[in-house]
């Protein structure tokens, strides 16, 4: 079956049939596609090359961009826990309660249903490798069939910590042994996940540990080598180790891959991550541009056209209802979708592209359309020169397209009425409490006390 004809049923799928329809009259022969999705960890736009990065080579997710499709404009939540939520629910925060860290914790399966469990009525298995927290249970108990995964962020070597590191595999606690490096014991399981699996449709979750804070040595790294850069360095050639497992296993071509961050690059290494000389506006955890907008890229070999650039507008929340639609899988009912699905943009169609996208954490958010942003504070912001620089309009009144975009984003956060769903109990900052009380008993120290 060749890669043409592949391409055109999918695409007369997608262009005729709806998702229900489509899982009904799925011709026999022609596979269900399966879906990975690559979760890198605090990296930002200026870590990545094909993104115009000063400092960072990332020759293998160049290549996956070159083709495939890069997104310009491709957004999520500031922090690791509200963006993964958002991810996995296709929900904004003030839906789930997950607007900080520690409120993610508190998601509990009986209430959301997240992406697994809506490929499963489509005949998917599914795998979790690598970073879960900050959910709470166990990857199975939000319908993943398979998994490995850790404690907290950043685990690389058990030597490296201040005690041994304890990994889940499958339900049976584990201590990582000395001489083994974490991402490269994932790699091994998703291996081994690929093989047991290559038979059927499978959606795999794998969310990669580097370049998480504090980032430590790679089995590549040389005396005196920059660690940072040798960790972008290893998170790239373990993109290129599973590219090649799908091809020693004949599935690349039947294989739909996303890449993306997490959030923003990390405070500690933001001022490297600078892109073609200029500085980029926003880093994780913040809500400037930066914090939210990461590096996202499709890949799908003779269906997604090579070398596409693509600047629609999209968040998160829309990789539910893309991954639903490709896999014929129902929508869940019980509870409000926020995402969009980009399919038809994917296979080269207009689609019904989304107009703005939303992102919140903490007690501050904002709505962004192509140029402009409006925040909860109701401030608005010129962003034609982003993501290097976002001008508060002070004229509003005075400027016709300033005050027809205000009146826009004010309408839609009208109907969003984010303030009217689940809010931050904590200080709003959306981090850990526990983080925020350790960075406030530090300021409070007496000098001679540190």
């Amino acid at each position: 079956m060749n890669k043409l004809f592949i391409t055109l049923v999918f695409v007369a799928f997608a262009t005729i049939f709806s998702v229900s329809a489509q899982s009904k009259k799925e011709k026999k022969g022609i596979s269900k596609p399966n879906i990975i999705y690559i979760l890198a960890d605090d990296l930002g736009i200026g870590d990545v090359s094909c993104y115009g990065s000063d400092n960072n080579k990332t020759p293998i997710i160049d290549k996956l961009a070159k083709d495939g499709m890069r997104f310009t404009h491709g957004y999520t939540a500031p922090l690791c826990g509200p963006s993964r939520a958002m991810i996995l629910t296709g929900r904004y925060a003030f839906r789930t309660g997950a607007v900080n860290q520690d409120m993610v914790g508190e998601i509990k399966p009986e209430n959301e249903v997240l992406i697994p469990s809506v490929l499963k009525t489509a005949g998917y298995t599914s795998s979790l490798v690598g970073k879960w927290s900050q959910f709470s249970k166990t990857p199975s108990d939000f319908g993943f069939d398979d998994y490995i995964t850790f404690q907290g962020s950043g685990c690389y070597w058990a030597t490296e910590k201040k005690k041994s590191e304890n990994y889940i595999e499958n339900g049976v606690n584990k201590k990582l042994d000395a001489s083994t490096y974490m991402p490269d014991l994932m790699h091994e399981h998703l291996v081994d996940f690929l093989t047991a699996n290559k038979e059927k449709p499978f959606f795999l979750y794998y969310s990669m540990v580097n370049v998480h804070a504090l980032v430590q040595r790679t089995p590549d790294s040389k005396p005196g080598s920059d660690f940072y850069d040798d960790n972008i360095a290893y998170m790239d050639k373990l993109v290129g180790k599973l590219l090649s497992t799908l091809d020693d296993l004949k599935l690349r071509e039947n294989t739909l891959i996303v890449f993306m961050g997490d959030n923003g690059t990390a405070n500690q290494y933001a001022s490297r991550s600078s892109v073609r000389g200029k500085v980029l506006s926003g880093k994780k955890g913040t809500m400037l541009e930066c914090g939210s907008l990461v590096p996202t890229i499709a890949n799908w070999p003779g269906v997604i056209a090579a070398g596409k650039v693509n600047e629609l507008l999209i968040d998160s929340s829309d990789l539910l209802p893309t991954f639903a639609e490709l896999a014929g899988a129902k929508l869940p009912i019980k509870n409000v979708l926020d995402g969009r699905s980009f399919l038809p943009q994917l296979l080269g169609m207009k689609g019904n592209p989304r107009e703005w996208i939303f992102i919140e954490l903490g007690n501050k958010w904002y709505v962004r359309e192509a140029t402009w942003k409006l925040n909860r504070e109701g401030e608005l912001f010129d962003m034609s020169n982003a993501p290097f620089e976002e001008k508060l309009v002070t004229d509003i009144s005075s400027n016709k397209e300033a005050s027809q975009a205000y009146a826009r984003l004010q309408k839609v956060l009208q109907e969003l009425s984010p303030e009217k769903g689940i809010l931050d109990n904590a200080d709003g900052s959306g981090r850990h409490a526990s983080n925020v009380n350790k960075k406030k008993d530090k300021s409070e120290k007496k000098p001679e006390e540190e």
